[in-house]
């Protein structure tokens, strides 16, 4: 069973448990938190893994990619995950500079989790 260090929804810091040790999320919820994770990370951003990531300076960002792009960049980040193994994105719309969607993701146990931006 993997676990990842928790985070809280809003801030996306760390989380104590009642002990006040740092909190842990177990499956699912770590993995789903885990893609969010993958997301959100720039290429060049992880020191140990500078491939891992999407190409937001370089592809995104102050242009306007087609939405399959997008999707795929997406399925290509949430599948570096551990345990994924499969991904389906739904982007539903884009409104000013912002993009909301779903990424539903499949683990190795048919576990379904899903992630909204």
């Amino acid at each position: 069973m993997a676990s990842t260090l928790l985070l809280d929804q809003t801030a996306w810091d760390l989380v104590l448990d009642a002990s006040g040790d740092i909190a842990l999320a177990n499956q699912p919820y770590s993995i789903a938190q885990d893609v969010a994770c993958a997301v959100r990370t720039f290429i060049g951003e992880c020191w140990y893994d500078q491939s891992l990531g999407m190409p937001y300076f370089q592809k995104v960002l102050g242009q306007l990619p087609p939405p399959s792009f997008i999707r795929q960049q997406i399925i290509d980040a949430a599948m570096t995950v551990p345990d994924v193994v499969q991904v389906e994105v739904q982007l539903d719309r884009i409104e000013g500079r912002g993009l909301s969607g779903l990424i539903k993701i499949i683990d190795t146990d048919g576990i379904e989790s899903g992630v909204t931006f």
